[in-house]
C-alpha cells in the first residue's frame, strides 16, 4: 500500500473491524526469553506513587503489511525442572505440547489437574507500532516511533473504540493517521498488578500537521511479520522435551511421532471448560526476569 492509498482508505476501517473480531480470543473474554533489550520496544514506567501515565498514538499497517497489529501466544510457568518460557505453536495454528497437556489435565475433571492447567495457560500479547506523544518519565521518547507490546486489557480498549456499546458513541479507528485518536495510558497498581482500567482515547484528531510529517512517521514504522516468523518458535519436539524436563526434572527423548497425547479439539479446549486468557500483559516479562535471576 502506498501513502496516497493509505490516506484515501483511512486504514480500511471495515477490514480492520472484521479482523478485530477474528483476532479476539476464542473464549471472548515475543516471545522467547531474550538476553538483551530491544530498543524498538517501548514500555511505560511507574512513578514513585506507583502510577504510570503516557500518551501514545497507535499507527496503521506498514506499506508491506495489511494489519496494524499482530498477536502471539506464549507460556510462562515454573515446575520441578525450572522455568518454561516459550512461544506457543498455537500462534501459528500448529499443535503445541503445553496446550495438549493442558487439555488432557482439564478433561480429567479433577480439580487439582484443572488448577495445574490454569497455571500453565497461554498468555496473549499484541504488538503494534506507536508514536509517543507524551512520556513524562522519558521525554526524549516523544515524537518517536516504537513497537508496543500489550495485553488483552488494552486491546479491549481498542475494541471498545472501534465497536462502542452505546448509540451516542461514534466508532473511531485508533490506527488512522487522520481520523484516529491519541490514547491516554493510565496505569495503577491494584493488588500488585498493573491496572489499565482508567486508560482512554481522546477525541479524534489528525496525528500531525501536513502529509509530509505524517508520511515521515509512517516511514519509521517497524514490520510486524517477523514476530510470526517460524524461526521465533521452537519445534514441537524441542518444546515437548523441554516441557517434560521442566515438569519432571529429567530429560525426555520422545518425539512428535511417538508422543501419545489425547486428541485435541482445538489448540486449547474450545468449550465452556477452557481456561481464560491472561489479563496481565506483564506476566511473561515478570516471569522472564525471575528466570534470568536464577
Amino acid at each position: 500500500m502506498d501513502f496516497n492509498t493509505l490516506k484515501t482508505s483511512h486504514s480500511n476501517f471495515d477490514k480492520l473491524t472484521k479482523a478485530l473480531e477474528s483476532s479476539l480470543p476464542e473464549d471472548s473474554n515475543k516471545s522467547n526469553k531474550d538476553k538483551y533489550t530491544d530498543d524498538r520496544l517501548w514500555k511505560p514506567e511507574l512513578d514513585k506513587t506507583g502510577n504510570g501515565y503516557a500518551v501514545l498514538r497507535f499507527l496503521p499497517a506498514t506499506a508491506d503489511e495489511e494489519m496494524p497489529w499482530t498477536r502471539l501466544w506464549s507460556h510462562a510457568f515454573q515446575d520441578k525442572g525450572g522455568w518454561y518460557i516459550e512461544n506457543s505453536l498455537t500462534t501459528l495454528n500448529q499443535k503445541d505440547p503445553v496446550s495438549e497437556e493442558n487439555t488432557r489435565l482439564w478433561n480429567t475433571g479433577v480439580d487439582s489437574d484443572k488448577e495445574i492447567a490454569r497455571k500453565r495457560k497461554r498468555k496473549l500479547s499484541y504488538y503494534s507500532n506507536i508514536l509517543i506523544v507524551s512520556d513524562p518519565k522519558h521525554p526524549e521518547n516523544e515524537g518517536k516511533v516504537f513497537l508496543f507490546k500489550f495485553g488483552k486489557k488494552i486491546f479491549d480498549k481498542i475494541t471498545e473504540a472501534m465497536q462502542p456499546a452505546f448509540e451516542d458513541e461514534k466508532p473511531i479507528n485508533p490506527f488512522d493517521f487522520w481520523k484516529g485518536a491519541n490514547f491516554k495510558l493510565k496505569i495503577r497498581k491494584v493488588d500488585g498488578y498493573w491496572n489499565y482500567d482508567k486508560s482512554e482515547f481522546e477525541a479524534a484528531s489528525e496525528i500531525a500537521d501536513g502529509d509530509d510529517k505524517i508520511k515521515e512517521i509512517w516511514s519509521k514504522q517497524y514490520p510486524l511479520k517477523p514476530f510470526l516468523d517460524p524461526s521465533n518458535f521452537k519445534s514441537y519436539d524441542e518444546l515437548k522435551e523441554k516441557l517434560n524436563k521442566v515438569i519432571t526434572g529429567t530429560r525426555n527423548t520422545e518425539t512428535v511421532e511417538s508422543a501419545e497425547l489425547p486428541p485435541v479439539k482445538t489448540a486449547e479446549a474450545k468449550s465452556n471448560n477452557s481456561t481464560p486468557a491472561s489479563d496481565d500483559d506483564d506476566t511473561l516479562s515478570y516471569f522472564s526476569k525471575l528466570a534470568e535471576d536464577e
